[in-house]
């Protein structure tokens, strides 16, 4: 029996206020950072995908190859809570109208669009772990970061917590089950912040 697929969450709602423009717009290597994020979504496996969008949205959804794949968070501006609540919510909704052939995922691997040095090598490895209860998220060299892989189980519980900038980090560090997977070795979990950051990872 083939194994439940693991959907994608990508969070690229953000006005990107310190780096001077929506970093889901910004061009690395010949291709802005949402679609480098949704290419490795795509390659690690990840059916479906939803890309939450705010700031600049209708810039955002017209880079992607599937304008439906677009959710827009109507009060990105209030924090990442806001884009990962329209996210969950969205998934949710997918999720309950799809085909019972197209197979329920067991799982949401929640991504941001400005880590481009997470690739699908790292995505794939923290996907491998999902189940409808998984807590779990990337880390490199111990340091918890993203991806964040959120069982379906929990999927409703964490949209309702999310508030503010903080995303679900304030419901994870309530989670004894959270289990860290170490990725350092694949990837740098760094940020894109600012646009010498783009130089890539020291």
């Amino acid at each position: 029996m083939a194994e439940p697929p693991v959907a994608g969450l990508l969070l690229a709602a953000g006005a990107g206020r310190r780096y001077g423009g929506p970093k889901a717009l910004v061009p690395l290597d010949g291709d802005p950072l949402v679609l480098r994020a949704l290419r490795s979504l795509t390659a690690a496996g990840c059916h479906p995908v939803r890309v939450v969008v705010g700031a600049a949205a209708e810039q955002v959804r017209a880079l992607l190859p599937d304008p439906a794949q677009a959710v827009t968070a109507e009060d990105w501006a209030t924090g990442m809570g806001a884009s990962l609540r329209a996210g969950l919510t969205a998934l949710e909704t997918a999720v309950e109208t799809a085909l019972e052939s197209t197979g329920h995922p067991a799982a949401a691997l929640v991504h941001l669009v400005d880590l481009p040095w997470v690739g699908p090598e790292v995505l794939a490895r923290v996907a491998a772990h999902a189940t409808p209860e998984t807590v779990a998220r990337a880390a490199y060299d111990g340091v918890p970061g993203h991806p964040v892989l959120l069982g379906r189980r929990w999927w409703r519980d964490v949209a309702d917590a999310a508030r503010g900038d903080r995303g679900a980090r304030d419901w994870l560090a309530t989670r004894g089950d959270l289990t860290l997977i170490e990725c350092g070795d694949l990837g740098s979990g760094r940020d894109v912040d600012r646009p010498g950051d783009l130089a890539g990872p020291a």
